[in-house]
Order: structure tokens, then sequence, then C-alpha cells
């Protein structure tokens, strides 16, 4: 099977027009998926565990009877990781210690300074109390999503993580288990789809409640995210995968075109894009990915991605390259380029940044260290990659003495009396000393 890849040359009339259609998308915009969502969030809210074991039965072909059978013990875990082939443990843990290594450098810490007459302010950081954590099942299974979601969680001092994983027609993922234990991971619930979500989101008579949910999941997992958001946080509202390669026609085009499969082969709806300065180097691409389209186990999904999503792009040179991606914003970009770190100067919007031919971005997914979880759909505008951050909550610290209360209180006063607000004027003003 090969697809028919489109192409692009950003001098064309109507690129902006071409680009804009080929780059929309929307993922919890649908009417009858959202009206699903809310039916099942619904539920899960009135009747807690048992239609919790309900929906998991129908959606996930499952037969339990009751929600204990759908919890994995500690020692099941621990089980699951002496199961698996010591290649495949080494694998995990070499990820775990470089996940872990580098997100222990963003960990924020409380500070604090005085001022000249005594007053006090500062910043008080914090763990939340409990996260959940979404790894999604189904067409494949993430031990990886277990690692870049728990890892910045226990970096951030969590108290307890609650890891949601479906286990459709009850097939279990020995190394996802293996990879919950190596996180450290306090339970484990074998759910999905809205109806985890929602549990995590309100808490069961089983599930606890948490604090945020974070983790990549599909339209359902999405759309309840977004629906739960202010009762629980979220980390992002996530959407298919992305890549976008910049190449100076110097990389082995065999190399290019399997790092753009790395992400089709996600999904139908991912999105793999080539920017490239010379039409002969595109030429040479296409014939690569016809070469090797036909090699891989997920060539049908991976050639639905390439005919729907994929983009060739021409343009004039590396300068233009950068501005367009930066106009893209995209969740995986690599600089397949000579002279990687000057063109990332020029990169202001990318969740992750891979530079130079020999960095895949595959790496990034499993080993690299920095986070996978990352922001979809041009949103890494204003959104980052997840990240220990997230687990860290601050408050603002203010302790004044009475010389710095009277003083700024004359301040406040003048301000509140300006707003309106007398209340906050006569408390302030209580505390300016007496000067007459």
């Amino acid at each position: 099977m090969t697809s028919q890849v489109k192409r692009l040359k950003s001098s064309q009339a109507d690129f902006d027009q071409q680009l804009d259609a080929m780059l929309a998308w929307e993922s919890v915009s649908d009417k009858a998926v959202n009206e699903r969502v809310d039916d099942i969030i619904a539920q899960v809210r009135a009747r807690g565990d048992e239609a919790v074991v309900e929906l998991t039965n129908r959606f996930d072909r499952t037969s339990v009877s009751e929600i204990s059978q759908l919890e994995m013990s500690k020692a099941r875990l621990q089980q699951a990781l002496e199961a698996i082939s010591p290649e495949q443990r080494n694998a995990l843990e070499v990820a775990a210690d470089r996940v872990r290594s580098y997100h222990e450098r963003q960990l924020s810490h409380s500070w604090q300074y005085e001022e000249a007459d005594g007053t006090l302010l500062g910043q008080k950081v914090t763990p939340m109390d409990r996260v959940g954590i979404y790894v999604p099942g189904g067409k494949a299974a993430y031990p990886s999503s277990v690692l870049m979601n728990a890892m910045p969680a226990k970096v951030a001092g969590v108290e307890e993580i609650i890891m949601v994983v479906p286990t459709p027609d009850g097939v279990i993922n020995e190394m996802v288990l293996a990879a919950a234990a190596i996180a450290g991971v306090d339970r484990v619930f074998t759910i999905g789809g809205a109806q985890a979500v929602a549990a995590l989101a309100y808490g069961t008579q089983t599930v606890p409640r948490v604090d945020k949910i974070v983790g990549p999941g599909n339209i359902y997992v999405a759309t309840a995210k977004r629906a739960v958001f202010g009762a629980v946080g979220i980390d992002m509202i996530a959407g298919p995968s992305e890549i976008l390669v910049i190449c100076d026609g110097k990389t082995d085009p065999d190399w290019v075109a399997m790092d753009l499969f790395s992400q089709a082969e996600h999904d139908e709806d991912a999105q793999p894009i080539l920017i490239a300065t010379d039409a002969a180097y595109i030429d040479r691409v296409e014939q690569s990915i016809a070469k090797l389209l036909p090699t891989l186990e997920r060539e049908q999904i991976i050639s639905a991605s390439l005919a729907d999503r994929a983009l060739l792009i021409e343009v004039a040179d590396l300068d233009e390259a950068a501005a367009l991606s930066n106009r893209i914003a995209p969740e995986h970009l690599e600089l397949s380029v000579e002279d990687p770190v000057a063109l990332t100067e020029k990169i202001k919007h990318a969740g992750a940044i891979f530079m130079g031919r020999y960095t895949a971005e595959a790496l990034g997914d499993y080993c690299a260290g920095p986070n996978h979880v990352l922001p979809t759909s041009g949103t890494a505008r204003f959104s980052s990659p997840l990240g220990v951050y997230d687990f860290q909550k601050r408050s603002s610290l203010i302790m004044f003495s009475a010389e710095g209360a009277s003083e700024m209180g004359k301040v406040a006063s003048v301000l509140a009396r300006g707003e309106g607000l007398t209340a906050h004027a006569r408390s302030a003003e209580y505390r300016i000393k007496d000067n007459t």
C-alpha cells in the first residue's frame, strides 16, 4: 500500500489557505461525543463504582462483577516487573533513570526575602496531594507514558499517584505494569475512557478523587478532561501526534521518511510534515516513503495518516523554514540540518526540539530524558511539555511588620477608596500608625 502525500510550495498563491486547511484540527468539538461523555460522567457521579464496572464491561468488553477486579495490587505490579525479560527491564530502568535525572533539574523550591522594615515576602512551593495519570490502551500500549507521567510527579513529591489504563478484552500489557512498579505508582485501575476520567475527577467508593489528571487519550478522554476541568486540574487537551522535520537536503532520505513514519504510525490522524529547501530532495524522500512503507507492520495506519494529513513543503531557505515552523508550532520539531544550534535560535514555538541529523524524535519518546507529553495542534505557542512544575503549587507568603503595614496601609487605603471598597480601605487603615 502506498499513499500520495500532499506537496506544497511556499511561493504558490494559495499556500496560506491550503496550509491552514491541512493544519485545522479540533479534537473535542464533536457534538455526539460531547453528549455521550456528559452522560458517562453523570452516571459515574451518580452511581460511582457500579457505573464504572458497567461502563468498563460495555466499552472494554470485560466481564467483571465488582471494581476490586479492576484494581492491580502492588504485588501484581512487582510480579510483572519480575516476569518481563531482563532486556525489557533494563530498558525501562535506564529510561526511568534518565527521565528522573532530567526532571530533578526542574524542581522549584520555596523562597523568601525580608525588606528593610522587617516585612517578609516570598513563595511557598508544595506538591499536590494526589494525581491521576491516564495511560492509553487499545491500539497500542505505552509503558513509556507511565514513566513520562509518573516520574515528574514523583520528583515533585506528590504523595499518591493513581494510574488508570484500559485493557480492552482483558488484555494486560505486562511492560505497562512493570513501568508502574519502577515509577512508584501507588494504585492502578484497569479502566479507561471517559468513565476513568470521571472516576478520577469526582471519586467513587473505591477510586480516590485526585487533584489533577494528566496523560493523553482518545477523543473521549480528551473531551472528558475538558468537561471535568475546574473540578480538577488537567495537563492539556491533546490532539493527534505531530512531527515537523526541517531538512537542508543532506540527511539520508530514508532516515527522514522513517522519522515521519514514527509519528504517523500512532494514529490515522497523526500529522507528519517535512519542510525542505530542495525540490529534488523532496522527490528522494517521496521515493523513500514508497520504498519503506510496505516494510512496516502498521502500514495501513501510516498510509492513512500520509494520505490525509501529511505535507511535503518546499521553501526558499532555512530562515523561511523556521518562520513557517513557528507558525505551525509543532509538537515535535526535528532540525535535520548542518548547524542545528544556530537554527534553534530562530525557533520560538515547539513542544520539543530535536537538534541534528542523529537525533531521531523516537529517542525523545523513550529515553532521552525530557518529557514526551507535549502540546499539540499549535498550542506550543502558549503551552509547555509536562514537567515537575505541573505537579507543584505556589502559594504567596506575605508577613508585614508593624512599620510596613502602616506605610503600605496608606497606599492600600488610597487605592481601595478609589475603587469604592470602603471595608478594604478601613481594614488597611486600622494598621496605620497614628502620626499626630
